[in-house]
C-alpha cells in the first residue's frame, strides 16, 4: 500500500495540485458530467500553455 501511494504521488497528483493552486481551479462550476467533460480539456490546455510559457517555448 505504501509503495503504491508513493508512486502515485510522484506521477499524477502534483499536476492536480498545480491546477488548483496556480490556476485557481478548485471545482467545476458546471455540474453535469457532459459539461465537465467539455470543461476539463480547457483546464488542461491552460495548464499546458502556462508550462510552455514558463519554459520559454510559446
Amino acid at each position: 500500500m505504501a509503495a503504491s501511494y508513493r508512486r502515485r504521488t510522484c506521477t499524477v497528483e502534483p499536476v492536480f495540485g498545480i491546477v488548483k493552486s496556480v490556476l485557481g481551479f478548485i471545482r467545476f462550476p458546471l455540474r453535469s458530467l457532459d459539461d465537465v467533460e467539455l470543461e476539463w480539456p480547457f483546464v488542461t490546455r491552460a495548464y499546458n500553455c502556462k508550462r510552455l510559457d514558463n519554459l520559454g517555448i510559446a
